[in-house]
């Protein structure tokens, strides 16, 4: 099981000009993961599902590229 200490997110967003207009066009969350090897294919799963499970990346989705990677550490 993990402990708080053993994962760090790290999100970022790229901003652009639409008409004039700042618009969030896009969004890259890195999870940074302390587990045992052996864990690590069930880590890679969670962070694939992580966009299809959450309410806000669901209600943003069509228009803010979202996406994830994972960092051992």
């Amino acid at each position: 099981m993990l402990e708080p200490d053993d994962l760090e997110t790290q999100v970022s967003g790229a901003v652009e000009k639409d008409d004039g207009v700042l618009v969030l066009k896009r969004i890259h969350a890195v999870f940074h993961v302390q587990v045992p090897d052996d864990a690590r294919h069930t880590v890679e799963r969670v962070a694939q599902l992580a966009i299809s499970k959450c309410p806000v990346a669901r209600s943003v989705g069509g228009s803010i590229g979202i996406s994830t990677s994972v960092e051992y550490t």
